[in-house]
Order: structure tokens, then C-alpha cells, then sequence
């Protein structure tokens, strides 16, 4: 897995898929995985998109490979942006697609609304409505939660609702394990900031062509909700998918890559 430096406190890890032919010069999607995963989240889609596109999964700052972050990090939207920023421009990538899961899908909305010029299209999938009523007042418990039990206790207390009941057991298992890994520091810092972050005013301001993908019964939001923040961004659509997720990218991965990768293609003129 290649490795990065964007700053002096990061090593940032990240993964390229590419199964182009080897004649074209593809365009880039870079996927930007959730609360307490990593570039690995996107294992279902990389088989579809990177038949025609380079994929670019990096693990942000803190997570997966990439440094811990320390409890006390002065975490802000504008440094993950700038931190995968870098990272593109190390890789000499001006333009891009961006695909955003969970709260990846907030980084991502902030990353089109701020850096216009560098976002081709915008496709943000299961993500949280652009403020969550009531996330700020629950982060004191959930950190105090986290200094006593770590992030796996809460990784199985509410999977059922990140996964829905359809989702193997097995593979239920899996994500409690995998999100479980997080550092406990990273999660404190991340929670109180990024994961209570106020979006509200830059969803005016994305003009790229923008994809939503839901599911009808999501915990995050009806989808009414939904619909009512994606009209307020020119130029979207919403799809909605059958089910009770809200983790779409991971419940929906082939379906979820396959929408994106029409998406992507109708937009790329």
C-alpha cells in the first residue's frame, strides 16, 4: 500500500485500482470511506469502477493505516479536504470524480463546495443529512463510552442499523470487527467535530453534477428528508433503493457502484 506525507504528522495510506485497458488514460474516482473504516470499505465496488476508471481509496488522517490521530487533534472539514487534496496533487491529478460514504459523503459535499474547480462529479451514498439534530449532545456519553469499552462495543450496538436485517450474520461480524480497529483517540477527536460538522451552507454552493443514493427505510433520514437538503444542490438526482441500511455503500455495493458508474459516464462530457 503506498503511503503519503501530507503533513508533518500524517502518513497517509492509500490503495490505486486500476484494470483499464492499458491504451486509455482514464479519468480518476477518488472514494471516501466513513466513521471508523478505511479505504477498505469499498471492496464491492472496486470491481465495477475500476474496469473504467483509476480508483483512488485512500484511509483518512487517523484511520485504517493512516497515522492515529491524538485526542486532543484540532480536527476541522477544511484539513481532511486539503489532506486529500495533496494527496491528488501528489499523484499529479487536477480533476476528479469524488464518491463519499456515511460521513464520507459530508467530507465530500464540503470538498465540492469549497474546491469547485477540482470535483467533476459529486456522488455521496447513505450519508447524514448536512447538520445531524441532537449528534453534538450525545458525543460526551459516546466519548466516555469510548474511554471505557473502545470503539468495537459501539460498532455492535448500532450495526444493526448501519447494516439493516438483511445483511449476512457473518458479514455483520466482519464490520463490528473491522470498525472496531479504529484508535480510540482518533474516534474521541472525530466524533465531537467532523461527526457533528454543519454542512448547511455549502450544499448551495456544489455545482457539479450530484448523485444521492438512499434507501427507503434508512435511520439516518426519511426520505423526504433526504430529498428536501439534495434539491437544495443544483443539478441532483436522487435515487432511492429498497431497504432498511443506512450504510448503502456497504448493503448495496453493486447496485450502489453500478448507479455511480452510469452516473459518472453521463457526466463526463
Amino acid at each position: 500500500m503506498p503511503t503519503f506525507k501530507p503533513t508533518a504528522d500524517l502518513d497517509m495510506h492509500y490503495e490505486i485500482d486500476d484494470f483499464t485497458d492499458p491504451w486509455r488514460n482514464p479519468a480518476t474516482v477518488l472514494l471516501l470511506h466513513g466513521n471508523a473504516e478505511s479505504g477498505l470499505a469499498w471492496y464491492g465496488w472496486v470491481p465495477t469502477l475500476a474496469r473504467h476508471y483509476k480508483v483512488v481509496r485512500p484511509d483518512m488522517r487517523g484511520f485504517g493505516a493512516s497515522t492515529p490521530m491524538p485526542r486532543d487533534f484540532p480536527w476541522t472539514l477544511d484539513q481532511i479536504i486539503d489532506d486529500y487534496a495533496r494527496l491528488m496533487d501528489h499523484r499529479g491529478i487536477s480533476r476528479f470524480h469524488v464518491v463519499g460514504a456515511k460521513i464520507g459523503g459530508t467530507i465530500a459535499r464540503a470538498f465540492a463546495a469549497r474546491r469547485p474547480e477540482r470535483v467533476l462529479t459529486l456522488t455521496v451514498v447513505g450519508t447524514p443529512p448536512p447538520l445531524r439534530a441532537g449528534a453534538a449532545e450525545r458525543v460526551p456519553e459516546l466519548n466516555a463510552a469510548f474511554e471505557r469499552d473502545g470503539v468495537e462495543a459501539w460498532a455492535r450496538q448500532t450495526m444493526g442499523g448501519r447494516l439493516g436485517g438483511g445483511f449476512a450474520p457473518e458479514g455483520v461480524e466482519w464490520w463490528i470487527r473491522y470498525m472496531g480497529r479504529t484508535a480510540v483517540s482518533t474516534q474521541i477527536g472525530f466524533m465531537k467535530t467532523i461527526a457533528c460538522a454543519d454542512i448547511r451552507a455549502d450544499l448551495p454552493r456544489i455545482r457539479c453534477p450530484t448523485l444521492v443514493i438512499t434507501t427507503d427505510g434508512s435511520g439516518l433520514a426519511s426520505v423526504d428528508e433526504t430529498r428536501a437538503w439534495q434539491q437544495q444542490i443544483a443539478n441532483s438526482r436522487l435515487v432511492v433503493l429498497p431497504g432498511d441500511s443506512y450504510h448503502v455503500a456497504a448493503t448495496h455495493a453493486e447496485r450502489g457502484a453500478a448507479e455511480t458508474l452510469d452516473f459518472i459516464a453521463k457526466n463526463s462530457g
